[in-house]
């Protein structure tokens, strides 16, 4: 095989646009199911208006990071970004603290999305248990989370073998089969009058509510956990590397993503809490669309629901398993991780990481606990977007990043807008998302966050290591055995800190 040749396998080829990134980020709409009833708990009806916020805080950080996209049209999104801004330009030692950080970021973002994989196949193995007496006679909820989980990433990764663009017909699919449907269950109870506006001003807020510390940092917690579902749209953004036009494609999904997230939160909640009020959606905290359902269509309109969520549940698993791969291999790239995971097939796919993210994600399913699993994934949500939004000003203002041509630039001033976000992910969510996962579920989420997290020093160290040996080994070689994998590693020269 050629040296180009070699050196194609491991770049990710540019073969989709804007229309297509947003099928596949189309399932983040879909992540508000976990949380449906898990934030009326505390905010009774207020949950309405968290996720309004919450959405709208996806459009500030958005902003930045759609110009970051546009700046750096070869990294992947939020790991990329942060990676290329933080490392040194020719550092001489052997371990660059720019990078470490930049290399954090994009461990914390992969954590972040990596869960979503066995948080929905938990609930995919509750509905079919639900949904089928057979099954249910022969499986325990458990073991149909774990057979669920194996099935649906098997055949993710056969679909995805084949590149980015099939992943993005599967999403037009899966989008056909359960947005749809999802969009005629919101809207069919204010059709046919089952929303009752009573249930909502009526229940705004807790008649226990009070604005102490104790429930501030609740709110600062609600608010992390909420972001984790209504400002993960960003995604459209990690596939910079694989639009065909970057400078278009990239905002366009983007936004076009926003505004669909919005109008779904929003609505999905108002018409869950204005049928079931308040204490029924506490009683269904797991599944409160399929009473919902119940009330609007009969008995055979919740079976028809678990269908659909299931269909939906599909497309959102493909959506952070594009995701987290595509950040393992970043980091790969960048020299963050070992070089293994920045293999690429000749389709363009890195399928090693697809792997890795799926063991990952099995090991995850083994533990039994959904919350506890939104909850760690919550604190790597937090940290990768505070960083990465530090790392918005850094660029904005420093003299290597400030020139760079910008095709999408945020309003003037945005980096301020920025920092005032990175300080809310940074340290205020984070502490909050701590101390809610302490009243409610204990320390195992937050044990969990945290030592994932950390796992990522030693492996830094080890890729350092490795990148370290490899240098040394093309330095000392003739140049025609130059080794061309680590051509990939400097992502065609983009501009890095000096």
């Amino acid at each position: 095989m050629s040296e180009n040749s070699l050196k194609s396998v491991n770049h990710l080829k540019r073969s989709i646009d804007w229309k297509q990134g947003l099928s596949i980020s189309l399932g983040v709409p879909l992540l508000i199911l976990p949380s449906l009833g898990y934030i009326p708990l505390y905010l009774s009806a207020a949950a309405i208006l968290i996720w309004g916020l919450s959405v709208i805080q996806g459009f500030m950080q958005n902003a930045a990071y759609a110009e970051m996209a546009t700046a750096f049209p070869k990294a992947s999104g939020l790991p990329g970004y942060a990676q290329q801004i933080f490392r040194t330009e020719n550092y001489a030692g052997k371990y660059d603290k720019g990078k470490l950080i930049g290399g954090f970021s994009a461990w914390s973002y992969w954590f972040a999305w990596n869960p979503v994989l066995a948080i929905f196949s938990i609930l995919v193995g509750g509905y079919l248990h639900g949904l089928f007496p057979a099954l249910a006679a022969m499986f325990t909820s458990y073991q149909l989370a774990l057979l669920s989980g194996l099935v649906i990433f098997a055949g993710l990764f056969v679909v995805n073998w084949f590149g980015l663009k099939d992943g993005a017909i599967l999403g037009y699919i899966l989008a056909a089969v359960s947005l749809i449907p999802l969009v005629i269950l919101t809207a069919a109870p204010f059709a046919t009058g089952h929303v009752d506006l009573a249930n909502i001003v009526g229940n705004w807020l807790p008649a226990d509510w009070a604005w102490d510390m104790h429930h501030i940092l609740i709110l600062f917690g609600i608010f992390a956990i909420a972001q984790w579902s209504a400002c993960g749209w960003e995604t459209a953004a990690i596939y910079g590397p694989e639009y065909k036009n970057p400078a278009k494609d990239v905002p366009k999904a983007l936004f076009a993503c926003g505004v669909i997230c919005f109008f779904s939160y929003v609505l999905v909640q108002t018409a869950v809490i204005g049928v079931l009020g308040v204490d029924g959606v506490t009683a269904e905290p797991i599944s409160p669309l399929i009473p919902v359902a119940q009330a609007v269509f009969g008995e055979a309109g919740s079976v028809f629901t678990i269908i659909m969520l299931i269909a939906a549940m599909i497309l959102i698993i493909q959506t952070a398993y594009l995701g987290s791969s595509r950040a393992m291999h970043s980091m790969s790239v960048e020299g963050n991780l070992p070089k293994v995971f920045g293999k690429t097939n000749r389709h363009g796919t890195p399928f090693i990481a697809l792997l890795a993210t799926a063991a990952f994600n099995m090991v995850l399913i083994s533990m039994g606990s959904l919350a506890a699993i939104l909850a760690a994934a919550a604190i790597g949500y937090t940290c990768a977007n505070g960083i990465s939004l530090f790392a918005y000003v850094k660029a904005a203002k420093h003299s290597t990043f400030a020139n760079l041509e910008r095709p999408f630039k945020a309003p003037k001033g945005w980096r301020h807008v920025a920092m005032i976000f990175g300080l809310f992910n940074l340290p205020l969510c984070l502490i909050g998302v701590v101390y809610l996962n302490s009243l409610e579920i204990g320390w195992t989420s937050t044990w969990l966050g945290f030592v994932v997290l950390a796992l990522y020093i030693p492996i830094w160290f080890y890729s350092q290591g490795e990148s370290s040996r490899s240098n040394r080994k093309a330095a000392t070689a003739p140049s025609s055995d130059h080794d061309p994998d680590n051509d990939a590693a400097d992502l065609d020269k983009l501009p890095t800190m000096t």
